[in-house]
């Protein structure tokens, strides 16, 4: 599944559905959807997990087994 380990982080860090949206100012019917996969998750909810849980979002869509996010650009 796409989005299985959202769903894994939630339950390590254990929350409940019902925390997470509403962190993401959102129902939990409608984050139910992302952790089924039934709805793409819009980027701008993905960095909020993302930085929430402290991984990178390739982790989060399975792209890399490294949960360790990216060390940020400085701006000049």
């Amino acid at each position: 599944m796409k989005y299985e380990r959202i769903r894994t982080l939630r339950k390590e860090a254990h929350l409940t559905q019902t925390q997470i949206a509403q962190y993401l100012n959102m129902s939990q019917t409608g984050y139910s959807k992302y952790e089924t996969g039934e709805n793409e998750i819009p980027i701008s909810i993905l960095c909020m997990i993302a930085d929430y849980y402290h991984v990178s979002i390739d982790y989060l869509m399975n792209r890399t087994d490294e949960k360790q996010p990216y060390s940020r650009k400085q701006k000049p």
